[in-house]
């Protein structure tokens, strides 16, 4: 008899449902079980009022921009490529003088420089006058012009928080686990950024695991991105890294189980969450020179002009262009380190001998310059002026907990430990928790 795969496919569908559903309610009853305290109010900031001169008092239905919708006509587009603001006004109908008043007025509340293609506009008309244009930064900031009054009014819409928890195992990568079950990838990057000095996310392996409390950043209904993680644990080769948020003495960072700072003295790459093409080794296989010789560096594969962060703070002891090398520039730290960075398409403005740059600087970007082939940049380090491998190398952490905090942040750290832990308990249920927990 053939087998009705329709029916199977039901069957899946609706197992797997139940399993979903199942899993949220377990989840629920450890939180209250577990005694988690959460706050059901809902944090919202970046609220800001249009002005009063857009309301006229009459009950109409105020749209997504602040302005009664029912009053007028409109008509939305986009921002043409090459099409200034002065074109887009002219083509709706302002006449120059009310044109060169916006201009004047936006002085201080709109830089038209950042007038962007591809962005939202929207006019709105009366008895079929143009009265206001709104531009759409992005998803909270707009712009609105008086194109009677000839003004300019900054707004934003308002956005609320909501805290989130996840966990999961890594199937690929971690922003491919993330996409495929329906947790916000970005936050692949938060994570990497918060553990940048624990674990090389280039090498990330399949069963590694993590569970994260984190906020979105929401308006309306729609996540725009993702806010503050507040502790996270990731399982990295069977070895165990924790984070707590917490605020020290009016500095935000994060912290260990212990009270360690996480930030050590050096970031471990110097590209954002791209992929390691060449290791440091003492014998490889040379792409353009065709033979074997020691490559003294890490390449980081990236697209061109992907930006590069000085891994520490220190000051600039080279920039500029070797026949090797190609684009490069040398930090020196402190006595005893130094770091490179090779291939660069460009070196970044202000980057030259003797300017001090703090970690995460942008110095320069990824290129193909000099003996390279593909782009990427080549990562090189020196202690005590010899080429190491900084992945061999122990750095120190920054300040600890302050001894009259320890007591705040071993409570802190305990009540984050117990919904981590809860989370963990999900691990054998085959599906992402992405509760909408309020944020407190």
């Amino acid at each position: 008899m053939p087998v009705d795969r329709t029916a199977q496919t039901g069957q899946y569908i609706l197992l797997r449902n139940w399993i979903y559903i199942a899993t949220a309610c377990i989840f629920v009853v450890i939180l209250v079980i577990g005694g988690l305290r959460f706050d059901p109010a809902e944090s919202v900031t970046n609220s800001v009022a249009v002005d009063d001169s857009l309301h006229t008092g009459a009950d109409f239905e105020v749209d997504g921009y602040g302005i009664e919708a029912d009053a007028f006509e409109t008509s939305s587009g986009r921002i043409r490529r090459n099409q200034t603001f002065s074109d887009l006004l002219r083509d709706v109908g302002i006449e120059y003088p009310i044109v060169q008043s916006l201009i004047e007025s936006s002085e201080g509340t709109f830089d038209l420089r950042g007038w962007q293609a591809g962005k939202k506009y929207t006019v709105y008309r009366k008895d079929n006058l143009p009265e206001y244009l709104v531009y759409e930064h992005n998803a909270v900031q707009f712009f609105i012009f008086d194109l009677v009054g000839g003004k300019v009014y900054r707004d934003s819409r308002p956005i609320r928080i909501k805290r989130h928890y996840a966990q999961g195992s890594i199937t690929g990568s971690l922003y491919q686990t993330l996409l495929d079950q329906g947790v916000d990838p970005t936050l692949a990057y938060e994570l990497s950024e918060v553990f940048a000095w624990q674990i090389d996310f280039y090498r990330i392996q399949q069963g590694d695991k993590y569970e994260v409390i984190y906020d979105e950043r929401l308006v309306g209904d729609r996540t725009i991105s993702v806010g503050q993680i507040h502790a996270a644990r990731f399982t990295h080769m069977k070895d165990e890294y924790l984070a707590f948020h917490f605020d020290r003495e009016g500095s935000v960072a994060y912290f260990d189980e212990e009270g360690n700072s996480l930030q050590k003295a050096f970031l471990k790459a110097p590209v954002k969450y791209s992929r390691i093409s060449s290791r440091y080794t003492g014998r490889r296989f040379h792409p353009v020179l065709k033979t074997y010789r020691a490559h003294l560096g890490t390449d980081y594969a990236a697209p061109t002009g992907t930006p590069i962060r000085a891994t520490g703070d220190g000051v600039i002891e080279e920039a500029g262009y070797r026949k090797y090398n190609g684009n490069w520039v040398k930090i020196r730290h402190n006595g005893t380190f130094s770091t490179g960075y090779l291939h660069m398409s460009r070196i970044a403005r202000g980057i030259k001998k003797g300017v001090h740059v703090k970690q995460g600087d942008l110095i320069g970007y990824v290129g193909s310059t000099g003996l390279a082939r593909g782009a990427h940049v080549c990562y090189r380090f020196w202690k005590n002026g010899s080429q190491v491998d900084p992945n061999r190398e122990e750095f120190p952490s920054a300040h600890p907990v302050s001894e009259e905090n320890t007591d705040l942040f071993a409570d802190l750290r305990d009540d984050y430990l117990h919904q981590l832990d809860s989370l963990a308990i999900m691990d054998s249920v085959p599906v992402i928790v992405n509760s909408s927990i309020p944020a407190p």
